[in-house]
């Protein structure tokens, strides 16, 4: 079991820091903290922010540009990363974009193309990222990791709109990605998780109502702030540990996708939209310009 454990001397890339908030943030730092080198990626003008908090990690770690409106932008990640270590062990995904009229009640009336960009941003952008990176991963003994950032997209979340969509279609693309990548021996997971306190989330007009919800009713309790709740199912996706399992949603929220919520929150609480777009459970949201924040 020891070896299945160790995550010493691997390599991963983690996408969506903006702040020492962001639960890939404390990611990084977990992964550092086992021995690992990891890369991070940002963005436009966020990422001079992602920059300094890379400082803060118990080493300093590099920042790579990602675009991932870009395919030009995706393609010289996988090059530079092969240039690097010439294999990768796994990749964390934690973007994701919605303009703001495409969030609460803006979800019936948000024109398509800001719509289609927030699809692009959220969830394809996961299956182009993991498929650059695909032959990188496949050099892994034992096969590499991808996993990504979602919620318990299986309930419609009052003020989410259109990101609450792009949640489910990033389950989808997750499977199916799993579905192609596994002969190359390439897990794809996606670990759910509660609400947690950070710059993206408190952009969502409801968050403290839902994680009133979840600290009252999760089975084994919940502190929306405390994103380490998050980090150790992403380490265990990205470990030998999850060797054997792929396409699926493990669920960091304390149980309390099992059990019956929603109580006490209102669908009315939904109707205001957030000042700016919104990343739920730390993935990096922005405007168009940063969209592709990694």
């Amino acid at each position: 079991m020891t070896s299945l454990l160790s995550l010493d001397k691997r390599r991963y890339v983690v996408t969506g820091v903006l702040n020492n908030e962001s639960i890939a943030w404390h990611v990084a730092a977990a992964l550092q903290r086992e021995g690992c080198e990891v890369v991070l990626t940002s963005f436009g003008r966020v990422a001079r922010i992602t920059r300094k908090v890379a400082d803060l990690l118990p080493s300093p770690a590099e920042v790579l540009d990602l675009d991932v409106m870009s395919d030009e932008s995706v393609a010289s990640l996988a090059e530079q990363i092969e240039s690097r270590w010439g294999q990768l062990d796994g990749v964390l995904h934690s973007i994701a974009a919605a303009p703001p009229d495409a969030l609460g009640p803006g979800f019936v009336s948000a024109p398509a193309s800001g719509v289609l960009d927030g699809f692009r941003a959220s969830a394809y952008s996961f299956q182009q990222l993991t498929t650059a990176l695909a032959p990188l991963l496949a050099r892994t003994p034992g096969g590499g990791a991808a996993v990504g950032l979602t919620v318990d997209s299986t309930r419609a979340l009052p003020g989410y709109g259109w990101m609450g969509v792009y949640k489910s279609a990033l389950e989808a693309v997750a499977r199916y990605l799993a579905l192609h990548l596994g002969p190359s021996g390439i897990r794809v997971n996606l670990v759910a998780a509660g609400p947690v306190e950070t710059v993206s989330a408190r952009g969502v007009r409801t968050f403290a109502e839902l994680a009133d919800q979840y600290e009252r009713w999760a089975p084994l309790g919940w502190d929306r702030a405390d994103p380490a709740r998050v980090v150790g199912a992403v380490l265990f996706l990205l470990s030998d540990l999850s060797r054997h399992t792929t396409g699926q949603v493990v669920h960091a929220d304390g149980g309390m996708h099992a059990v019956f919520g929603g109580v006490g929150v209102s669908p009315a609480a939904g109707t205001g939209v957030p000042p700016a777009a919104t990343a739920p459970a730390g993935g990096t949201t922005a405007s168009r310009g940063e969209t592709a924040t990694g």
